[in-house]
């Protein structure tokens, strides 16, 4: 499944802000220098969805807020329900 995702970079702590016009908007506490808000939001959203890192990839967008990003080994349905919607 792929999913849209605006992150909001150096938040005091990862959250799931819920989903409006069409993104997911997650918030996590790293900054964006050298891929480590990257890197956060894939460690959370692993962790979110109880799966492995290497189950989710960043297809568009790892230099920008608004990303594509490709979430493989759970079906869609529990994506949904893990991520609150």
């Amino acid at each position: 499944m792929v999913i849209n995702i605006k992150i909001k970079p150096g938040a005091k702590r990862n959250s799931i802000m819920g989903f409006k016009d069409g993104y997911w908007h997650i918030a996590v506490s790293q900054q964006p220098i050298e891929g480590k808000a990257n890197r956060a939001l894939m460690e959370f959203l692993a962790k979110q969805l109880g799966i492995a890192k290497s189950c989710i990839s960043i297809l568009k967008g790892s230099k920008s807020r608004l990303k594509k990003v490709e979430i493989n080994c759970i079906s869609e349905k529990n994506i949904i329900d893990l991520l609150g919607g």
